[in-house]
């Protein structure tokens, strides 16, 4: 097969799909891997590195979605590029179609089959190619957050850690997966005190267990979120339901119970946001303000730190790109059922439940799918 690697083109998004190193796997199973030039640069890998590595490389996107039968990302597509996707191609990516319609139907109509980074999933629930960027993007979380709190970016004016004879700050997480733990982490290590919530009463035994003694894992309902709101100076949304949209935690009417200068950093705003107010950013412009409450949403966090993000990254896509590259897309899939489950799209057909649900469009078991196209 040959595979393409794209230079990625969303504002200050400077991650690449697979690293040099991954490019030398990929060529020792015997396939040709094709790179755009400076594909590599904003995460300190030259051009020379991936041609030693057996990459070609090639001038232009163009070039690469006509000559590839893979393509590798790390977002979605944009409207520039739709029309370069064609049928029968694997695009092999972050996609989140249930924050974006017109992306969804853009990929229907390409005819394109549809992999998506977030929806791969292991039997035991887990999310392997989400895990390594849900990690970045939760420790960025209260980075962020911590800067925006600073009376220069218009926050409250507090150090999350506080100083001996001044109280700390207060961190409400809202979810206990891989974004919320990693969050508070940071922010227990950074001395503040963390309000840890999430709907799971196992999670949250385990969380109580394993936790620093200055996180203090709650049970989520809305009484609690408004309780906790009040006593919060920084507020990280971190749920996620796997290929549908966030579910809405917090009202603008919610807004009221928070205190001026606080921060949001909605890190959901990939799947359309966990928070009412909250509306995709950029690195460029990264927050704006509701009712005195700083936003922070932007929606490629982990860019920002692209040379962990582009290696984390790698380690865990490139079993599934040889996997795709070495069977082809359909036998991968029947044959393994975590890629199955990566199928949003597949020949013009929505194979996953929560991207049909998002936009009431007609969703067809990929299990039927994949057993369809071996008939033929």
């Amino acid at each position: 097969m040959i595979i393409g690697v794209l230079k990625e083109i969303k504002t200050k998004e400077n991650r690449v799909a697979m690293t040099p190193a991954g490019v030398e796997q990929l060529v020792a199973h015997s396939h040709a891997v094709c790179v755009e030039t400076r594909a590599g640069e904003g995460s300190g890998f030259s051009d020379p590195q991936y041609q030693k590595a057996g990459a070609t490389i090639l001038a232009s996107p163009k070039e690469i979605y006509a000559k590839c039968g893979m393509i590798m990302k790390v977002k979605e597509p944009l409207p520039v590029e739709y029309p370069l996707i064609r049928k029968g191609q694997v695009m092999f990516t972050y996609f989140h179609f249930a924050a974006s319609e017109t992306l969804t139907r853009a990929i229907i109509r390409s005819g394109c089959t549809a992999v998506a980074y977030e929806t791969v999933k292991k039997a035991n629930g887990s999310l392997p190619l989400l895990t390594p960027m849900s990690e970045v993007a939760g420790k960025m979380a209260v980075h962020e957050g911590a800067k925006y709190l600073e009376k220069t970016y218009g926050g409250k004016g507090k150090l999350l850690g506080g100083v001996p004879g001044v109280d700390s700050g207060t961190v409400l997480i809202l979810g206990g997966g891989v974004v919320g733990v990693n969050a508070a982490k940071i922010a227990c290590g950074l001395g503040a005190k963390v309000y840890l919530l999430d709907t799971q009463l196992e999670r949250l035994r385990y969380l109580s267990d394993v936790m620093p003694p200055n996180c203090f894992p709650v049970y989520s309902s809305p009484a609690n979120i408004r309780r906790y709101l009040q006593e919060a100076d920084l507020v990280v949304g971190a749920v996620l339901i796997p290929g549908a949209a966030a579910p809405r935690l917090i009202t603008r009417d919610m807004l009221k119970f928070m205190k001026k200068g606080t921060v949001i950093v909605d890190v959901a705003i990939d799947q359309g946001g966990c928070i009412e107010t909250a509306r995709p950013t950029t690195h460029d412009d990264p927050i704006y303000e509701v009712d005195g409450i700083i936003h922070y949403c932007v929606a490629n966090m982990p860019g920002a730190v692209s040379m962990t993000s582009t290696i984390a990254l790698t380690n865990a896509t490139l079993p599934y790109a040889i996997e795709i590259a070495d069977k082809g897309v359909k036998r991968a899939a029947q044959e393994n059922p975590e890629i199955a489950q990566g199928i949003n799209i597949i020949d013009g057909q929505v194979a996953y439940p929560g991207v049909a649900e998002a936009f009431g469009l007609k969703w067809t078991p990929v299990e039927k799918l994949l057993a369809s196209k071996r008939r033929k």
